[in-house]
């Protein structure tokens, strides 16, 4: 038998006998959760204490057989990001770049080198005619042009997204110069779908943006170098351009939230 529950009389914690307490009512059955204490009535409550001063009952939880999933990997949602988008000729960078970008909610601009590079006209060196020093040197200027104006759009707030082919294995067109020119937050991805599927489309290019196969196949695989480099790698040989630029969206996500930083 328990004593001296609700009294707090004399005595109490003191060596020596103590008289019985006087029998109690009976306790109704308890309410609400199973296990939750009975009501005490206000002559067994200590003094002192009223009603609205009891602690509320913790509630024990259904048990309804529900396995929590993992959250999904957010989007990168209204981040302002310069984005460098990798890959061979016939990846999609271009199109799935402006895409991102045009379905972003906040406001991003697109760039592509190879649209830049074209605004010369007369004396245009087309790198199709043979890489030399002319068309090194339009190059350089073109990616100082896109560098510049990917600033220009982030000091106003507006995220940018470039493309180009940058090889893995040649320093002189690679990702450091962007990176010079953009600024170290640059966050590259690469876009590398599979030989077959770049043969593909582009074959269905047309002017001086269309390569020949050996040229294609020979770009693919210096872009294979760029496993094992730590950056992001998009295989969307099987996803069309609104699955693309999901992809890349998620990819940018991981990274913002990763705790060691963008790899590269």
């Amino acid at each position: 038998m328990q004593h001296g529950v609700g009294g707090g009389g004399a005595g109490w914690g003191q060596p020596g006998p103590r008289p019985s307490a006087p029998p109690q009512p009976p306790i109704p059955p308890a309410q609400g959760w199973p296990g939750s204490p009975p009501p005490q009535s206000p002559a067994h409550q200590p003094p002192h204490q009223h009603h609205h001063q009891s602690q509320p009952v913790p509630a024990v939880p259904e048990a309804t057989g529900h396995i929590p999933l993992p959250p999904a990997v957010p989007g990168t949602g209204g981040a302002v990001l310069a984005v460098l988008l990798i890959g061979p000729a016939g990846a999609g960078k271009t199109t799935v770049a402006r895409h991102w970008a045009s379905t972003r909610p906040v406001p991003t601009a697109h760039v592509s080198l190879d649209d830049v590079r074209e605004w010369v006209c007369s004396g245009f060196a087309d790198p199709q005619a043979g890489w030399n020093e002319h068309s090194e040197a339009q190059y350089r200027l073109a990616r100082r042009t896109c560098g510049f104006a990917a600033r220009n759009y982030l000091a106003n707030g507006i995220s940018c997204i470039l493309d180009d082919a940058v090889f893995p294995d040649r320093p002189v067109v690679g990702l450091g110069g962007w990176k010079r020119h953009v600024g170290p937050t640059l966050l590259p991805v690469v876009l590398l779908p599979g030989l077959e599927i770049v043969l593909e489309r582009n074959a269905a290019r047309s002017g001086n943006r269309r390569l020949s196969d050996e040229e294609v196949a020979r770009i693919h695989g210096r872009m294979a170098g760029w496993y094992g480099s730590g950056l992001p790698i998009i295989d969307n040989s099987h996803l069309d351009v609104e699955g693309t630029a999901r992809a890349l969206d998620e990819a940018l996500a991981r990274a913002l939230s990763a705790p060691g930083g963008w790899p590269g």
